[in-house]
């Protein structure tokens, strides 16, 4: 390793707490030199598995008894735990830490993880989201440009069963290419049990978010043509569709259909990491040279907040929700696997 790698620690090696330290050990400009992993067996096999040897059960143990605080802190845990990791983390030291989705359950656990970097100049990155990709970012960039022209419109397609978890990247994207945030959500779900949960497993949603450029995006959460977010100019359409490579329309034809785009993204270096690598790469640069991540602890927030604004909105009777919320001790948990961990959880 060079002698000005990044150390990292790894806290959570779950199935992607193993793919995160995978990215992180082909890197040149990184090196794992601790894992933090409560269940025995696994925090071995990790250990051997990337060659470290400092292992630890918690991210406490692990601040307690390490002589050098790491450079980066990468907490992969079930979102229970999150708060408690990166709190320690930033106590500790580190120069960046990050999270992953849903970033955690009730508002005013996230805003003090937030405020608790920001008042000690840490980096907190959002981890792994596919607004990452390198296409979904290079769109963006287009589209800030101006090559498309003002974005007019834009709708999300099955925003339904995990809202808070797999949802986060809708809105993620929706944010993205609409270069707005969520300023206000109407929303109607079903079923009622669902509604009535204090989790959002099984939970449709089907509403509008109102954006800060006053554009009104409808929500489907029921299964239509599509699967993603579809931003639009007056003679463009870009249409994330959790496929390979966004799909880019520009002008019609005689019929006045739109016209597939041969306007290509860049390649990316590491297309055997996907988005992961991506965010990684961008959270690293933060630290280092102070650049803007691809994906923020206050992405994760955003996404989560606008979530439960629309749980509970359906929930009290489809009441419109400014945002940001007032009351930040509103909570919308994950399913079980992603609060609690699988090794836990009833699947």
């Amino acid at each position: 390793m060079a002698d000005e790698s990044l150390r990292v620690a790894i806290i959570g090696c779950g199935r992607m707490g193993q793919e995160y330290a995978k990215f992180y050990s082909v890197l040149e400009s990184t090196e794992i030199v601790a894992i933090a992993e409560y269940n025995d067996e696994r925090r071995k096999e990790v250990g051997e598995q990337f060659g470290v040897k400092a292992l630890y059960k918690d991210a406490e143990e692990m601040y307690q008894r390490m002589g050098e605080v790491p450079d980066l802190a990468v907490t992969v845990l079930p979102g229970k735990f999150i708060k408690d990791a990166v709190i320690a983390s930033a106590q500790a030291g580190v120069r960046g830490v990050s999270s992953d989705k849903p970033i955690g359950a009730k508002l005013s656990d996230v805003d003090e993880m937030i405020d608790v970097c920001a008042e000690r100049g840490v980096v907190f990155h959002g981890g792994n989201l596919q607004s990452a990709r390198s296409d979904v970012q290079e769109a963006a960039n287009w589209l800030r440009r101006g090559d498309f022209g003002e974005v007019q419109g834009a709708t999300v397609h099955g925003w339904g069963g995990e809202i808070s978890g797999g949802g986060c990247q809708h809105i993620a994207v929706l944010r993205l290419l609409a270069q707005a945030e969520i300023a206000e959500v109407v929303a109607w779900g079903k079923p009622q049990e669902a509604l009535e949960a204090d989790e959002d497993t099984g939970l449709i949603i089907n509403g509008r978010f109102t954006m800060s450029t006053g554009i009104a995006v409808p929500i489907f959460g029921e299964p239509t043509p599509y699967r993603g977010v579809d931003v639009w100019t007056e003679d463009s359409l870009l249409r994330w569709d959790w496929g390979d490579e966004m799909d880019i329309y520009q002008g019609f034809d005689g019929n006045g259909a739109r016209v597939k785009s041969n306007r290509a993204f860049t390649p990316f270096a590491w297309p055997e990491y996907s988005y992961l690598a991506s965010s990684i790469l961008s959270f690293i640069s933060a630290v280092e040279k102070g650049t803007e991540m691809a994906i923020s602890a206050h992405d994760l927030r955003q996404c989560l907040e606008a979530a439960i604004a629309a749980k509970h909105s359906a929930l009290w009777g489809s009441v419109p929700l400014a945002l940001p919320l007032e009351d930040r001790s509103l909570t919308l948990y994950p399913r079980p696997y992603r609060w609690l961990g699988g090794d836990v959880a009833d699947f």
